[in-house]
């Protein structure tokens, strides 16, 4: 089954390369948006086990390319705006706790890193849309990471890693991938003290940059409208 794996491939190149091929599929459309990643023909087609698609395939659902289906199996991302909505207002509450919990917690290791991945995404000029949607991914993992609540952390890494997988695949440009890389500065504000915004504020107009309507099943958007329509 390992006819593929050079003599002098280290077993964590090979399967770098075969998450790499199988995320080549996905960007390409190869696979196509919703299809099912089936582990029998995958193996087939490059000519690997079943476990070690598994392992590929457990390794791109971590960056939200891929979604697994209790009882159904793996799957290729695809969202509609209902259920990016419907994440995004879940992330405003458990993103806003995370800001707290660096705040409260803040120290020189989170400054030196947060103000680093900032910097190489205010850098970010042009290139793979789906390299810098995971630059984005990684800044807000350093913040789940450093809030200190591993169960908040596995929440939130659950949730939204697919969100910033499908916006890349969707076909975003240079100028909008940009904008949104560029917008991370005031969440780090937010963290060191520096901000006027609340967490809650702070969070919302983040999602507002990259996302329609970010807060539309949360309670947020009922008091607004309860609050414009008080009959």
């Amino acid at each position: 089954m390992n006819e593929a794996r050079s003599k002098n491939t280290t077993p964590a190149e090979f399967k770098s390369s075969l998450v790499e091929k199988i995320r080549d599929g996905i960007v390409s459309q190869k696979y196509k948006a919703g299809a099912r990643l089936n582990e029998a023909s995958l193996s087939r087609e490059f000519s690997v086990s079943r476990i070690q698609v598994r392992e590929a395939l457990m390794q791109l659902e971590e960056h939200g390319l891929a979604v697994s289906q209790p009882r159904r199996g793996m799957f290729v991302n695809n969202l509609s705006e209902v259920d990016t909505q419907q994440i995004n207002s879940v992330r405003l509450v458990l993103e806003a706790e995370a800001l707290k919990l660096c705040r409260a917690r803040i120290s020189a290791e989170m400054t030196r890193t947060l103000n680093g991945l900032v910097t190489a995404m205010e850098k970010w000029q042009s290139g793979s849309p789906l390299e810098a949607a995971e630059l984005d991914l990684k800044f807000h993992r350093a913040i789940w990471y450093f809030g200190g609540n591993r169960y908040l952390e596995k929440a939130l890494n659950t949730l939204a890693p697919i969100l910033f997988a499908h916006r890349a695949l969707d076909g975003i440009s240079d100028d909008r991938m940009r904008w949104i890389l560029n917008h991370h500065r005031s969440l780090l504000n937010v963290i060191e003290g520096s901000s006027p915004e609340s967490p809650e504020e702070a969070i919302l107009a983040h999602l507002r940059a990259g996302y329609k309507d970010p807060d539309r099943f949360s309670s947020m958007a009922l008091e607004n409208r309860a609050a414009a329509d008080p009959a």
